[in-house]
C-alpha cells in the first residue's frame, strides 16, 4: 500500500489480491508502478536526523526506504504486497542496498511490532478498503525507541485526479491534529511537527499541488 487511489474495490475482493493486481497490472516500461522517487516530504522531514534503525508502514515499492537506506539508516521495510516488495528487492540490488534493507511481508491489520527503532515512518497508508489505520499508527508508537521518532504523512486533501477530489461520499482525510490525537501518547512526547504541507508533483502529464499532513512526534529517553 501506498498511496490512495480512485479505485472503489467491492467488498468481497481479498486486499492482498487486490493490491497484488494493482501493483502487476500498474507497472510501466520501467517495471514500476510509482516514480521511485522518495516522498519529498518524507525527505524533508528525516534530512538532518541522525541516522539508525528505521521501520517504514506500508513501505510499497519501497523509494522511501531505499531513500533512507542511501542516507545512513538501516531499514525495515514492511508492505501487504508480494508484487511490490519484489521490485523493491530488485531496485535495492540494483543500488547495492540490499544489506541496508530487510523487506517483510506483513498484513499491517494484524501486524504487531517486535522490537524498537530509531525511526518509524508511515506514508500514505491509505487504501480502499476498510482499514485501522489509527490502531496501525497506535502499534507504530510502541515500536519507537527512546529518544526515536515516529513520523506520519498521508493525504490532507484528496488529489487531483484521484476521483475523490469531488466525491461527496469520500470519507474525509484526518488532519494533523486528528492523527496527533489518534496517536493516545503519553504527555511527556515531544511533537516537533503538527502541520499540513504543500508538495509539488506531476500527475497524469500535468503539474499539480498536493497537500500532505504531517505529524512527527519524539518519545522521551526515559
Amino acid at each position: 500500500m501506498k498511496e490512495m487511489h480512485h479505485d472503489h474495490a467491492r467488498a468481497d475482493v481479498d486486499a492482498f489480491d487486490f493490491w497484488e493486481n494493482r501493483y502487476r497490472t500498474g507497472r510501466g516500461d520501467d517495471g514500476r508502478m510509482w516514480s521511485g522517487r522518495v516522498n519529498a516530504t518524507v525527505a524533508a522531514q528525516v534530512t538532518g536526523l541522525t541516522p539508525g534503525s528505521a521501520l517504514e508502514l506500508g513501505c510499497g515499492e519501497g523509494a522511501d526506504a531505499l531513500w533512507l537506506a542511501g542516507h545512513g539508516w538501516k531499514v525495515t521495510a514492511v508492505d501487504l504486497s508480494t508484487a511490490a516488495l519484489e521490485v523493491a528487492a530488485l531496485h535495492a540490488t540494483r543500488e547495492g542496498l540490499a544489506d541496508r534493507v530487510t523487506w517483510q511481508r506483513a498484513d499491517l491489520t494484524t501486524w504487531h511490532p517486535t522490537q524498537e527503532y530509531d525511526l518509524v515512518t508511515s506514508a500514505f497508508l491509505h487504501s480502499p478498503f476498510e482499514f485501522p489505520r489509527e490502531a496501525i499508527l497506535r502499534r507504530a508508537v510502541a515500536a519507537v525507541a527512546p529518544g526515536g521518532r515516529l513520523l506520519v504523512v498521508g493525504h490532507a486533501a484528496s488529489p487531483p485526479g484521484s476521483g475523490h477530489e469531488h466525491d461527496p461520499d469520500a470519507p474525509p482525510l484526518p488532519t494533523p491534529a486528528e492523527v496527533l490525537a489518534s496517536l493516545d501518547l503519553g504527555e511527556d512526547w515531544i511533537v516537533e511537527s503538527n502541520t499540513t504541507v504543500q508538495r509539488d508533483a506531476a500527475r497524469g502529464g500535468h503539474d499539480v499541488t498536493l497537500l500532505d499532513a504531517v505529524v512527527r512526534v519524539r518519545r522521551p529517553m526515559h
